[in-house]
């Protein structure tokens, strides 16, 4: 039911996109969802400019979710995010963007939850 995509500036050879994983994996009961129905989608060596200028290290992430956003949730998933983004792959936190959207309709397995 949640779905988190992310684009990032730098390279992420397999290892390091497990890294990933594993991290939003744990990070995701901030948002009352359980991994075990988590997809991931990650993008490398994107083009991300910031400010009018390419950035060398930064990242755009977009958190979807079945339902509404918690705002209280997001705020603490935000920081998570950005805190998983700097120790593991020294992205700085203020080179990050992070969306959420809640929807009320999600399809899987042939039927809408």
């Amino acid at each position: 039911m949640p779905m988190i995509s992310t684009r990032t500036t730098i390279e992420l050879p397999q290892p390091k996109r497990d890294v990933l994983a594993q991290e939003y994996g744990k990070a995701i009961s901030i948002l009352n969802k359980p991994e075990s129905y988590l997809m991931l989608e990650i993008q490398d060596k994107c083009d991300l400019y910031f400010a009018g200028k390419k950035l060398d290290k930064g990242a755009f992430v977009k958190v979807e979710l079945l339902g509404g956003e918690d705002a209280s949730a997001c705020d603490k998933m935000t920081a998570k995010i950005c805190d998983i983004l700097k120790s593991e792959f020294a992205i700085p936190s203020d080179k990050v963007y992070i969306t959420y959207q809640g929807f009320k309709n999600w399809g899987w397995n042939g039927s809408n939850f």
